[in-house]
């Protein structure tokens, strides 16, 4: 009935062929990558891979990794918390046999629609009743994706170890093939013993959350190491109803585990202001360099995630990039599901913080186009005026991060020059059309605008936030032409 080590069911591209593999499989060199329909599948699944391997060969030298005989002699041992049904422990599911009446299976999918959802016919922007029925690879992948990424759903359905939608971040190295995405993103640690199998949570009865009080906290010392849960977090309590090989509904029970304090060391944290660390969630649209901080560069309140500092310390002078990936949500509603693949840069403490300082002021200068682009008249156009700025700066803001990896030197002026070149590019686009056509009250505000947008790219009104991070000085003549 599926044991999720012992038996092939993850769907991979093959030397270049559809396959189908065990998780040990993964270390051989003609697996090129995954395959599901889902990208969140696919997401869900290198983070299932990489807390296998974390529980069975963690890491202990970047520069070896296991083979595939290696691998499954020691995936072999927690064989028996990896049944995906039949009688025992099930792989994340309750220890009870929940009663109830089934939900229809796709509500292990987040961009389905939940029950209250369908029943009010509120289901504009996420789907219902896609799927009557679940392979049981699928369902497996599908379980865990909702136990790592679960939103809010209601009172008592808990969220994930690190809320509603995590930001999910892994290094990718330049070598091809999956088993070097893998490998790269595994922690150092201890391998889990046989006779520790308890430490996963649906190896041990669910100790119910109804209680406010009750909370699931890591054990003390686990943040070095990742504790085994961190990978395997089980926030909901749920139990897969089968009928002919197939999952045809899930029960679900409110209050499982409701996790506080936990770092995953495959997400980006950050600083509220009262000091408590939180987890990076996805915002909706294109993931660029604006989005940068506390996750590719430092931050004062930002901690990058732990997986990309850990392996920069592993694999001197590394050249790899970042994957940043998930759901960005708008409490329990799927608002974009981002995938989006970024540069890293090597760089010296002086030039990440003067990167860092040039996402400032590019934010700076994004806001004061979106300000003259209204002033100018053309409110409506504005959101996508600042959109097309950042397009447009994000290869200069690369190849600048490039030279100054390479000699250290900070670029500010030259980028002051590309935020303005862009601004400008961009609010002639949005505004001047058409311009002699109009009032002249209209055009005298349009001439005007820019000739705003031009004195803060010489530092003045709007554009002293633009050279404060910078360090600039602001001209001595302010254009306005």
């Amino acid at each position: 009935m599926l044991n999720l080590i012992n038996d092939p069911w993850i769907p991979v591209i093959r030397a270049g062929s559809s396959a189908v593999i065990r998780p040990d499989q993964i270390a051989e060199a003609d697996v090129e990558r995954l395959d599901w329909q889902r990208a969140d599948l696919n997401l869900a699944c290198m983070e299932l891979l990489i807390g296998l391997i974390y529980l069975a060969h963690p890491c202990t030298n970047r520069a070896a990794p296991p083979d595939a005989a290696t691998l499954r002699n020691a995936l072999a041992r927690l064989a028996p918390a990896f049944n995906l049904l039949g009688d025992g422990p099930l792989f994340l599911q309750d220890m009870e046999a929940l009663e109830g009446e089934p939900n229809p299976p796709d509500m292990l999918f987040i961009d389905s629609a939940g029950a209250s959802t369908a029943k009010k016919n509120a289901d504009l922007m996420v789907r219902r009743g896609r799927y009557e029925g679940l392979q049981l690879p699928v369902a497996a992948m599908a379980l865990f994706a909702m136990q790592a990424f679960a939103p809010s759903g209601g009172a008592g359905n808990r969220t994930s170890m690190r809320g509603g939608g995590p930001m999910v971040t892994l290094v990718r190295p330049e070598a091809d093939g999956l088993w070097p995405l893998i490998w790269a993103n595994v922690p150092h640690g201890t391998p889990l013993p046989a006779d520790d199998l308890h430490k996963l949570p649906w190896m041990r009865e669910t100790v119910s959350s109804k209680p406010e009080g009750v909370v699931m906290v890591p054990e003390e010392g686990s943040q070095s190491a990742p504790a085994p849960q961190v990978f395997f977090g089980q926030p909901r309590r749920l139990r897969l109803v089968e009928n002919g090989g197939v999952v045809t509904g899930v029960i679900q029970r409110p209050y499982g585990n409701n996790y506080q304090q936990w770092l995953h060391p495959l997400s980006p944290y950050y600083k509220d202001a009262t000091g408590q660390v939180l987890p990076v969630h996805p915002k909706p649209g294109v993931f660029g360099y604006r989005n940068w901080r506390g996750v590719l560069l430092t931050s004062d309140k930002g901690l990058k995630p732990q997986v990309l500092t850990t392996y920069l310390k592993d694999v001197k002078a590394a050249k790899c990039s970042l994957i940043v990936a998930g759901w960005a949500m708008d409490n329990m509603k799927p608002q974009d599901f981002i995938w989006s693949e970024q540069p890293v840069f090597t760089l010296s403490e002086k030039t990440e913080f003067a990167a860092t300082d040039m996402v400032e002021a590019a934010e700076a200068a994004g806001f004061a186009l979106r300000v003259c682009v209204r002033d100018g008249g053309d409110d409506n156009r504005a959101l996508a005026a600042l959109e097309g700025f950042y397009n447009a700066t994000q290869g200069p803001f690369e190849a600048l991060l490039a030279k100054m990896a390479a000699d250290g030197a900070v670029r500010h002026d030259a980028w002051l020059k590309s935020l303005r070149k862009a601004a400008l590019v961009e609010f002639d686009a949005a505004v001047l059309p058409g311009l002699p056509d109009l009032a002249e009250s209209k055009r005298e505000a349009a001439i005007k605008a820019r000739g705003k947008l031009l004195a803060a790219f010489s530092g003045f009104g709007l554009g002293k936030s633009i050279y404060g991070p910078l360090g600039l000085v602001a001209q001595k003549k302010k254009e306005t032409v």
